[in-house]
This record gives structure tokens, C-alpha cells and sequence, in this order.
């Protein structure tokens, strides 16, 4: 029988957390559930979760200030950020201090567990050997390999993450100002010009196949065709 996933859950409203955990445990995830930011942190530290669900108003230690602590030290790990805060500034911060997904309350259970499998599965993609394709390319993103017809180009780092968010987004616009914050940590001008750099260089790596596009949506982000 295999381990259970461990989820993270820092939730102040105590009758809100205790349904998320009931819901969570319901789907054969093992949740471990706190009250409060330093709670959070202490129990990240010694149960080593797979992903974590974080309240951004928390006690002792509000979830931006958990996120940006953790983050430090671990780059990879998925977190969602719960909020009842609804201005655009806010999902921004969220995002560029290295949240993955953020729901505002109230929310479905449903949508939440939707959210949690797709972020649980993006990271065994991320963190395996699969191949993803696109167009008559294969893109390995943990070796930053693109290949076609025999001819294999490697990537940088930063292509190989921007190429991967992009095609996990195919055929839809992706906002600029996220991919902007998670990958540079900021979507100020000079970031955004770093990008478009970026974008140029795999328009050229991706040239050999006629299907593929990546089209500039003025004003709001990028789409990859294929």
C-alpha cells in the first residue's frame, strides 16, 4: 500500500480548517492541521510535507511571511494560499512571493481538491524524466532537453522553466505578471524586458516546427500554439 500524500494546512478559522481536513482525509490525503504561522513552520520542518495550504491572515505568523520563509530553502514544493483579500495587488504579491495557486473564500471543496491534483501532478512532471510534447518537439524539462527528429538542443535553466509554464498553458494566454513573479520574482520593467529576451530565444528553438507559435497577447501575457 502506498504512503498517504501529506498536506500542510495553516488555517486560523478553526471550523473552516477542521472541514478542509475532513474533506482532504476523505480523499486518502493525511493532513496535518495548525492553527497558526509558527505552528506551521515547526511542523514543516519536521513532517516534510508534499504541498502546503496556507491562510494568508494567520496569528504569530501571516502565510506571505510562512511562504517567503519556506521558500528560502525550497523552491519546489506547491503552495496554495486560502484569502478572503480580493484586490489584484494581493494575488500578485501572493504569487510573486512564490505561491503556486490561490483561491478566495469562500470556495468549493471541489475546487480545492481539483487544484491540489493538478498541483501534485505538475511536480512529478516537473521532477520526473517524462517527456512533454509539443508540436513534433519533446520537451524534457528536468534534463532542460528539447528534441526533434534526432536533433536534441539543450536549454538554460530559465528557458526550461518558462518553456514548461507556457505548455502548461497551451493554447491559452498566460498572464505575464504571474509568470513575471514566479520566475524573476518581481514584474517590474526591466524583468519584463529580461522575458521577452527569453521568449525570443524559444521562438528560435521551437523554429522547425511551422505548428508552433508563441504569440504576444498585447497587454496581458503570452500564448503557446501548437
Amino acid at each position: 500500500m502506498s504512503a498517504r500524500i501529506k498536506i500542510l494546512l495553516a488555517e486560523d478559522e478553526t471550523a473552516l480548517g477542521t472541514i478542509i481536513q475532513e474533506s482532504l482525509e476523505t480523499r486518502g490525503f493525511e493532513v496535518l492541521f495548525c492553527e497558526n504561522g509558527e505552528q506551521a513552520l515547526s511542523l514543516y520542518k519536521t513532517e516534510k510535507p508534499e504541498l502546503l495550504v496556507l491562510d494568508v491572515m494567520m496569528p504569530k505568523k501571516d502565510g506571505f511571511s510562512l511562504a517567503k520563509e519556506i521558500r528560502m530553502s525550497n523552491e519546489n514544493i506547491p503552495i496554495i494560499f486560502l484569502t478572503s483579500k480580493s484586490r489584484t495587488e494581493d494575488v500578485v504579491e501572493g504569487f510573486g512571493i512564490g505561491g503556486n495557486d490561490y483561491l478566495k473564500k469562500p470556495f468549493s471543496m471541489e475546487e480545492l481538491i481539483v487544484r491540489i491534483h493538478a498541483l501534485l501532478d505538475r511536480k512529478r512532471r516537473r521532477e520526473s524524466s517524462e517527456e512533454i510534447a509539443i508540436g513534433n518537439y519533446r520537451f524534457n524539462f528536468s534534463k532542460q532537453r528539447l528534441a526533434i527528429n534526432g536533433h536534441e538542443t539543450m536549454l538554460t535553466h530559465r528557458e526550461a522553466q518558462l518553456l514548461f509554464s507556457l505548455s502548461e498553458n497551451r493554447n491559452e494566454v498566460t498572464d505575464r505578471s504571474i509568470i513575471l513573479n514566479q520566475l524573476w520574482g518581481n514584474d517590474d520593467f526591466f524583468n519584463a524586458r529580461s522575458m521577452d529576451v527569453f521568449i525570443t530565444k524559444l521562438r528560435k528553438k521551437l523554429a522547425e516546427d511551422d505548428s508552433i507559435e508563441i504569440l504576444n497577447v498585447r497587454g496581458y501575457g503570452y500564448k503557446l500554439v501548437c
